[in-house]
């Protein structure tokens, strides 16, 4: 048994017993020697200040050691019982790993207590959290944005349900402008972050690029609730991230050198593949704004071709005639 196991074991048996636990109780439902028993219980105590006190049976009283607080181990840790085993503790760090990486700071502040306690739990274990992380590499890809420097006052508004002021850069149109908005929801889509909120000049439901926001400041003023079925239409319901509209089917062909990988490939939940006589493949997607399904497509050069609908291959061939007008 690891000593993570141990310390949540003798954990347990405290925390069930209302009397004082006898020290020959305890080594033998741990089935480990005394001198094992006392670094356990030296590790509890010192590391993660537990309130173990040894009774010494003076007075008549009962002999044997106790857990003062029986709900310390939810109280102190932040979650029920929450012990782990070393498999436990690596998913863990693994998930810390990974939250640095999509936002740091977004956990920061609630997940750092239980991380220390991990850490320190970690001496139970055979790697230190450095060894592990060491082993866990992510790196960014070419489309990751530069870090959203507002991201916290934004997923904080976002959560406690306030309005937000933002300073907001719309690069398509070069231009700045100053909105308030109602914060539905953060989504985080290839790398980038994403808020669905309800902009109060507008009327209306919009998709704010975190990257754009160049200042972001929260009011007093409670969040407009808009429905729900509005906010899960606005993304997730067609392909990429931009939603809304008229829903269409794109029927996407690709060559048989490149469907063994396309077949593999998410595109949509309800997307639908099948494969030609000649080995190639049919991918067909929804969608309702064309612009990121055709990036998507144009990165495969001459192993995709857009089928259907006219409108959308139409749009694929002004588009390639426009890029090798510039190498002729």
């Amino acid at each position: 048994m690891s000593q993570a196991a141990r310390l949540r074991d003798i954990v347990a048996i405290l925390e069930a017993r209302k009397h004082p636990v006898p020290r020959e109780i305890l080594l033998n439902e741990l089935g480990v020697s005394y001198a094992t028993f006392k670094r356990d219980l030296a590790v509890l105590r010192d590391q993660f200040q537990a309130p173990i006190t040894w009774l010494p049976g003076e007075a008549g009283l009962e002999r044997g050691y106790v857990l003062e607080d029986k709900g310390w181990s939810s109280g102190k840790l932040g979650l029920p019982r929450a012990w782990f085993t070393s498999t436990e503790i690596y998913a863990l760090l693994m998930i810390d790993t990974l939250a640095s990486h999509i936002a740091p700071g977004l956990l920061t502040e609630h997940l750092q207590p239980l991380i220390t306690r991990i850490t320190l739990a970690l001496s139970a274990a055979d790697d230190t959290p450095e060894d592990i992380r060491s082993r866990v590499r992510i790196l960014a890809s070419a489309a990751r944005r530069r870090d959203a420097a507002h991201f916290e006052n934004v997923a904080q508004a976002t959560v406690r349900r306030k309005r937000l002021e933002i300073l907001y850069f719309t690069k398509s149109r070069n231009e700045r402008s100053t909105r308030i908005v109602s914060p539905q929801r953060l989504i985080h889509y290839k790398e980038n972050w994403y808020l669905v909120a309800w902009c109060h000049k507008a009327q209306a439901l919009r998709l704010f690029a975190l990257d754009s926001v160049e200042d972001a400041r929260a009011l007093k003023e409670a969040a407009f609730e808009a429905e729900k079925s509005a906010v899960d239409a606005m993304v997730g319901k067609d392909f990429g991230i931009y939603s809304g509209g008229d829903r269409k089917w794109a029927k996407l062909r690709f060559s048989a050198l490149q469907a063994r990988w396309v077949e593999a490939e998410v595109w949509h939940p309800e997307q639908k593949t099948s494969h030609l006589d000649d080995g190639s493949l049919l991918l067909e997607v929804p969608y309702s704004d064309q612009r990121e399904l055709l990036l998507d497509v144009l990165k495969f050069g001459p192993e995709a071709e857009v089928l259907e609908p006219s409108e959308l291959r139409e749009e694929m061939r002004s588009r390639l005639r426009r890029a090798l007008s510039q190498y002729e």
